[in-house]
């Protein structure tokens, strides 16, 4: 059995809403805690940087509200994505505000970083660290990242190209703390697949886009509800590292989706030599959204989920 901290145990549902660049606010993180995920968005999102401390005031506040008022069934934790690549600027910044809201779980994207780890423990946090490799799985747990996330194959924005299989067991090998896969999880079955390989909690991204509260424009959740995994393109060109993106979005943009060329992977090049620019032109998006067919509310998705888990549990039996 994995060992998890406090703030996962008896989690509603094992589920980290992931966070998504642009796209998540307080209005889906709060709606995922409250369906019984954790909520997840990237500090980053805030802009400019003050509105971060409104957005963690809204957050905390409209949470705990909510589970005074409904003390037998309380909203999952939030986290927040701290981005340690030495590209940030506002680490120091939005790590003070971190503290000073107590932010229950930090997800460290893009390097490991020890000083960003023992302050999140010091405020009684924990961090998860997503990794797209054993290697860096072993690099982010020296430097006291709590949990991993390893982020397989499949999965939306820049991803791996290693099996879940692979990477899950290659990791529980050697780690029995929190670990939380990623990869093309958009169905109650799917989540139970990866508690069954040996993870705690499922990581979706990618279905949460085509929700009523994400803040994505219509054209891109429309896009998502009507695509599926031929329909993803694996690519450097717009970052300088690999990711998985919407062809659809590609194509409008006046590229060819099948001949993009490569770009330098040292630098992080978001505008990708043109105009079109991750995330805001070209969609990022994972290879499970053939399970995502209509719009709906967070709510109702997470509703879903739980069912399909039931059902996949049941056909088990």
């Amino acid at each position: 059995m994995s060992k998890l901290p406090p703030i996962l145990q008896n989690l509603p549902f094992p589920v980290i809403g992931s966070p998504l660049f642009i796209i998540s606010n307080p209005k889906l993180v709060i709606e995922q805690c409250k369906a019984g995920v954790v909520g997840s968005m990237p500090a980053l999102n805030a802009r400019p940087a003050a509105q971060l401390e409104d957005w963690l005031a809204e957050i905390t506040e409209t949470l705990a509200a909510y589970n005074q008022a409904n003390p037998g069934k309380p909203a999952a934790p939030f986290a927040i994505n701290q981005i340690v690549h030495k590209s940030n600027d506002r680490l120091e910044h939005d790590m003070a505000l971190c503290e000073k809201y107590k932010v229950p779980i930090i997800i460290t994207s893009l390097g490991a970083r020890e000083d960003v780890n023992t302050a999140v423990k010091a405020w009684g946090g924990i961090t998860l660290h997503d990794v797209i490799s054993n290697v860096f799985a072993h690099k982010a747990i020296e430097k006291g990242a709590t949990g991993l996330i390893p982020v397989a194959a499949g999965a939306g924005g820049h991803a791996s190209v290693k099996s879940p299989f692979a990477m899950v067991q290659e990791i529980r090998a050697w780690f029995d703390g929190p670990l939380v896969l990623s990869g093309s999880i958009a169905s109650g079955g799917a989540i139970l697949a990866a508690q069954a390989m040996g993870a705690d909690l499922a990581y979706i991204g990618s279905a949460f886009i085509a929700t009523h509260e994400a803040r994505a424009v219509d054209g891109y959740k429309q896009m998502i509800t009507e695509s599926n995994s031929d329909d993803i393109v694996y690519s450097n060109f717009y970052t300088g590292i690999h990711g998985n993106y919407l062809k659809g979005s590609i194509k409008n943009s006046g590229m060819d989706p099948d001949n993009l060329p490569e770009s330098d992977p040292s630098k992080m090049n978001f505008g990708g030599g043109g105009e079109a620019k991750a995330w805001k032109d070209i969609w990022g998006c994972g290879q499970g959204i053939g399970a995502i067919n209509e719009v709906v509310s967070t709510a109702d998705l997470v509703a879903r989920f739980k069912r399909e888990y039931a059902e996949a549990k049941a056909r088990l039996l």
